[in-house]
């Protein structure tokens, strides 16, 4: 600690100056060299990290956001699987980080465990990268993508707790305890403007460019995020000369399970009483690495209840995402994206790091509300609750619109109509016995009652366009679909099987898909329809294969699409059929029809598209964002101060741990399959956080706050003649009712 140093009677004859001992102690005094080294000025070196932080958190939620759909689309992983790979790669990522822990902290340092962990990190996405170009060159995609990511959560795992607590080592405490908190902030704010960037641009890359002769592009989707991981590494690494670079102590995490070990054996074999348990241990270890390891303990244990929070709010990027496809997006004249709907959170973010602490915390504090951090933490998982339970709510509403899928006991029946005139029926389907289908449209059971399979006889008038329809039989098998098409080939009407299950669910990704079911008065030629966008953004070519009657779905965008077909009078030239709109989530199918040399065609809606618009999901992002910034920020500067000096690391990769164990809640929950329903689903995670809360304000209530660890770096006479420095660390200890950790009021 820097001394006062005033002029005695040895340095001069004059009488004492008390104008000098003023000027020390007035402000111009930051001059003197001593009372700067108190009041250090800000680190340089921590914007390195925090550029740092920007390109890697812009990697990891770049490559993140597409994720899932990349899995459900790409790699053709039902929802359910995608799911669970997603949230076990999810918790593989925040498991790592105990590992990073201990190797900076026994073994590598915190600068060279993130620098060689970044180099496996960058390797990774540029795997997941190459394993998406599936397709376009020939590789095990599957495979390699698993791969890919495990090196992603070995990078991102090992490297979580040693950047925030690097960044945390190049302040001095307690003299800079305000600029610390400060810095947690700003690191915050770039994990999440690197997030907000690359959370809206990786799904336009992924869609809206092609490449590969592929209608998306998932190789520059993921490769753009793999780039600015290696130039994170780059930025990293020319930052070198400023840090601060502690070395490594030793392996903590083996000194304290050997510490507590010990201290449990000890116990059993002693009949004397200590204060605390680990004191048994106080024979062979020292009394730091004893306190250290209680208020560790502490804070670990305080952290039981927090993974369900993370169960939560990780949901955005697989189960909201999944429910965005089933919604709506058009916004004129542009469209918003499933996975895009994502950037609200880290926009989000960005507005509310300013406001809360400028503002609301503040505002709250006057109220005499919400100034300790344990309340924040518990507010926070509040909110999250309140987040799924709005989630829910629409789900419910969307429930409405999802398309209506046979059941068990089941069948569903559709019959096309090729003529541009109506189709009388009769049948013995029960309850059927007579329908008329329209012009070109077509009939449709959805819920025939079946056991196996049923067989039905059906005879219909074509009236005014042709003959008779003579008697056919139709089959449906329970829990399918069946498509047949009234048509006439060769001049002779006929009731066409199309496919032998009929699809009529809504795409994996939300877009639209349409399907061409068509005859035409010469079957022996292939003919090619074509879907143009109208602003020329996007074509797509079907093959009309001679001898067929319907074409596989084919995946659109959501837009205006000018439809034209092979002229054959002119070769080489496309005839203009129409211009018709398609909606996302909606089913098409595209009737056309060739009589008497006249093309008659319709566009025919089998699944009606989204109706319930990608916004209504705002209110649900806004307010599990609050929880957010409540719990996270709150929960990474408590980890940093609540932590000794030894274990910050640790305890850092402690708080992380939570996200894991969060995830593998939402694998767990995700194979139980307790509800068909997601809303319900929704509504069990809403209720495990409140109850899950309730039990964290009950231990909140009794934890033992240590306050933010202080040395003192005097030496009394005694330590000076025995050549030994006194460190002591202060330490507060509330308990119950009055933890002012927990408590509004001060003391």
């Amino acid at each position: 600690m820097a001394s006062t140093r005033l002029r005695s009677s040895s340095e001069s004859t004059d009488e004492f100056d008390w104008s000098e001992a003023v000027a020390l102690l007035d402000n111009n005094a930051e001059d003197d060299p001593e009372y700067a080294e108190e009041k250090p000025k800000y680190p340089k070196s921590v914007f390195f990290i925090i550029t740092n932080e920007f390109c890697e958190r812009f990697s990891y939620y770049g490559m993140r956001t597409i994720l899932a759909i990349y899995l459900k689309n790409i790699l053709h992983y039902s929802d359910d699987d995608a799911t669970v790979i997603y949230h076990v790669f999810a918790m593989l990522c925040y498991f790592f980080p105990i590992f990073g822990a201990m190797l900076a902290d026994s073994l590598l340092g915190k600068f060279r465990t993130i620098f060689y962990i970044s180099v496996i990190y960058a390797i990774g996405n540029v795997v997941v990268s190459v394993a998406s170009a599936t397709g376009a060159i020939e590789v095990p995609a599957r495979e390699l993508s698993i791969v890919g990511l495990l090196l992603i959560a070995i990078g991102t795992g090992g490297i979580k707790p040693c950047v925030s607590a690097f960044g945390g080592d190049q302040f001095k405490l307690p003299q800079q305890e305000k600029q610390l908190q400060q810095f947690f902030s700003l690191f915050y704010f770039a994990i999440n403007s690197g997030s907000l960037i690359s959370t809206f641009l990786t799904p336009v890359l992924r869609e809206d460019v092609k490449c590969l002769d592929q209608d998306s592009c998932y190789p520059l989707a993921f490769g753009i995020p793999a780039v600015l991981m290696i130039i994170s590494v780059i930025i990293f690494v020319i930052g070198k000369r400023l840090y601060i670079i502690k070395e490594p102590e030793g392996n903590v995490v083996l000194r304290v399970c050997s510490c507590i070990g010990h201290a449990l054996v000890r116990k059993n074999k002693l009949k004397e009483k200590r204060e605390h348990w680990l004191d048994y241990a106080d024979d062979t270890y020292d009394r730091t690495l004893i306190e250290d390891t209680k208020a560790t303990l502490r804070v670990l244990f305080l952290y039981l209840p927090l993974p369900i929070f993370w169960a939560l709010f990780d949901q955005q990027g697989s189960r909201w995402t999944f429910q965005a496809t089933r919604m709506t997006g058009d916004l004129g004249g542009w469209s918003l994206k499933p996975d895009q709907l994502q950037v609200i959170n880290p926009l989000l973010i960005l507005a509310f790091i300013p406001l809360f602490e400028t503002v609301m915390y503040p505002l709250l504090a006057k109220c005499n509300l919400l100034k300790r951090p344990l309340q924040r933490l518990c507010v926070g998982g509040v909110l999250a609750a309140i987040a799924f339970i709005i989630s829910a709510v629409v789900e419910l509403q969307l429930e409405d619109t999802y398309a209506v899928l046979p059941q068990a006991g089941e069948a569903q029946l559709r019959i096309y109509n090729g003529f541009n005139c109506s189709v009388a029926i009769q049948s013995d389907i029960p309850g059927e016995d007579k329908f008329e289908i329209p012009p070109l449209d077509f009939w449709k059971s959805e819920m025939l009652a079946v056991s196996d399979e049923a067989n039905y006889q059906i005879s219909g008038l074509v009236d005014g366009c042709g003959n008779g329809l003579p008697q056919g039989r139709i089959s449906v098998l329970e829990h399918q679909g069946a498509a047949y098409f009234i048509t006439t080939p060769k001049n002779n009407p006929k009731i066409i099987p199309l496919t032998q299950y009929d699809t009529i669910d809504k795409s994996d990704t939300g877009e639209p898909i349409v399907r061409v079911v068509y005859s035409f008065a010469d079957n022996s030629k292939n003919r090619t329809i074509s879907f143009n966008e109208v602003d020329g953004t996007k074509n797509e070519d079907v093959t009309l294969i001679a001898g067929n009657y319907v074409t596989e779905y084919v995946e659109l965008s959501s837009s205006n699409f000018r439809i034209s077909i092979d002229d054959i009078e002119n070769l080489g030239k496309k005839l203009e059929l129409t211009v018709e709109k398609m909606d996302l989530g909606g089913v098409y199918s595209f009737t056309i029809q060739e009589n008497d040399g006249e093309l008659n065609y319709k566009l025919l809606t089998v699944t009606q598209p989204n109706s319930i618009h990608m916004l209504w999901l705002i209110p649900q992002y806004f307010v599990i964002t609050m929880g957010e910034v409540m719990f996270s920020i709150t929960g990474l500067e408590f980890s940093f101060t609540q932590a000794p000096v030894s274990m910050k690391s640790v305890l850092q990769a402690g708080w992380l741990l939570t996200v894991a164990f969060g995830n593998l809640i939402v694998v767990i929950v995700a194979e139980a399959k307790f509800f068909d329903s997601q809303a319900y689903e929704f509504l069990l995670f809403a209720g495990l956080m409140l109850v899950d809360m309730a039990i964290f304000a009950y231990m909140a209530m009794r934890y033992k706050y240590v306050e933010t660890p202080r040395e003192e770096e005097e030496e009394d006479e005694e330590g000076k003649r025995n050549g030994l420095p006194m460190k002591e660390r202060k330490m507060s200890e509330k308990n119950g009712v009055d933890n002012a950790m927990f408590k509004g009021d001060e003391s």
